[in-house]
């Protein structure tokens, strides 16, 4: 398949933004956490969005991957900033994901 990379690569971080998003839930200070819960919540969003319009045959999606590398580095910047092993490998996931979204795009 011609997108494989960038479809696991966005799989790949849509499992790990839900993880970290739950995960965050079950900290002791939750409300630090809002703001991960959030980014996490969007990017599991969009990524799933390109995935699933990558997996048909439509052709014009430059904007689409565009605004989700962005939304990809949002949320790797912001997983980064915390200690908890969950948001350590969602900020990896984010961080491929944003890499093979620019990959694409080239």
């Amino acid at each position: 398949m011609k997108n494989e990379r960038l479809i696991n690569a966005l799989t790949n971080c849509v499992n790990h933004c839900n993880y970290c998003a739950d995960a965050c839930l079950s900290e002791d200070n939750v409300q630090k956490m809002a703001k991960c819960i959030q980014t996490d919540s969007v990017c599991a969003e969009v990524c799933e969005a390109l995935k699933n319009v990558l997996l048909t045959s439509y052709g014009d999606v430059d904007a689409l991957v565009k605004y989700c590398l962005k939304v990809c580095k949002a949320c790797a910047e912001e997983c980064g900033k915390h200690e908890a092993d969950h948001c350590k490998k969602c900020a990896e996931a984010c961080n491929n994901c944003a890499k093979e979204c620019e990959s694409y795009l080239a």
